[in-house]
């Protein structure tokens, strides 16, 4: 990818789009019971069919700035002004519950500390879960599992950021969870006490990453919904991977949601000065 005088141009416009188009807040966050939809291909509620099935999914279906998609490195724009992604978590009670398609993990109150802040708002963490296969894409090529760290403005303003997953060692995040996963499979709408979490602990920060708006992944789909994505990637062992799937039990071998149209929506990338790829 080359750099010209006329991406400084272009990043500014990527900011005034992401600033002005994300004031107004998404109208739902993600819905906890999943069972009235699903992620079978063709199936009366599954995702081509999501926006029918509710009134307020509708954005499912004719949304403009839906996610996931594919984030292509020939296409992004560098933006060194965004800045490395640090969290300032402090530590909360969490909960772990089986909502049908996968496993989240809710901190009470959404009182995880400060969490993230982007273009000066600041978002508290709310809620993590899991999706496997990889939910979006880098070139075209899937990953084994995604991780989705939701957080929340004073506004209502929704801010994802993601981890993309390939096998290797174990996770030590998901390693510490094994007890609680096993206690609550098979077992819809189940919760298991954690009891405190620190968040500091685990390693969810990011020096490269990928920026765009788009929405969530699931029922209702609301829109205006910041999503970065780290570039750097964690590893998960099939033990856990697996683990992770079994404890849902939904009969479905995904909870995935297709990749959406981009819609010529700008995705920027955040690498080090010192770290620019030739791409």
């Amino acid at each position: 990818m080359k750099i010209s005088s006329s991406v400084g141009c272009v990043v500014f416009f990527i900011f005034i789009y992401v600033t002005i188009v994300s004031s107004s807040p998404p109208d739902h966050g993600e819905v906890e019971d999943e069972m009235e939809f699903s992620y079978e291909n063709n199936g009366e509620n599954g995702p081509e069919n999501w926006g029918k099935l509710k009134p307020e999914w509708e954005m499912c279906g004719k949304g403009e700035m839906q996610s996931p998609i594919d984030l292509t490195d020939k296409q992004v724009l560098f933006d060194h002004n965004l800045g490395y992604l640090h969290t300032q978590y402090l530590p909360s009670n969490a909960t772990i519950k089986n909502r049908g398609h996968d496993i989240m993990m809710k901190f009470e109150g959404g009182n995880a500390g400060l969490g993230i802040s982007i273009n000066g708002t600041e978002y508290k963490l709310q809620q993590l879960h899991w999706h496997s296969p990889s939910e979006h894409t880098i070139n075209g090529k899937r990953f084994i599992l995604e991780q989705h760290m939701v957080h929340e403005s004073k506004d209502g303003r929704i801010a994802v950021v993601a981890f993309l997953y390939k096998l290797g060692r174990p996770d030590s995040f998901l390693f510490s969870l094994e007890g609680q996963l096993k206690r609550i499979t098979d077992r819809h709408e189940s919760e298991e006490h954690i009891g405190m979490i620190d968040p500091r602990n685990f390693d969810f920060e990011s020096k490269h990453y990928y920026r765009y708006l788009g929405s969530l992944t699931t029922p209702p789909c609301s829109e205006n919904v910041i999503w970065t994505i780290s570039k750097e990637m964690k590893t998960v062992t099939i033990k856990q991977l697996i683990l992770l799937r079994a404890t849902v039990h939904d009969q479905s071998d995904t909870n995935a949601r297709p990749l959406q149209r981009k819609n010529k929506r700008p995705v920027s990338l955040y690498t080090p000065t010192w770290h620019i790829p030739h791409i």
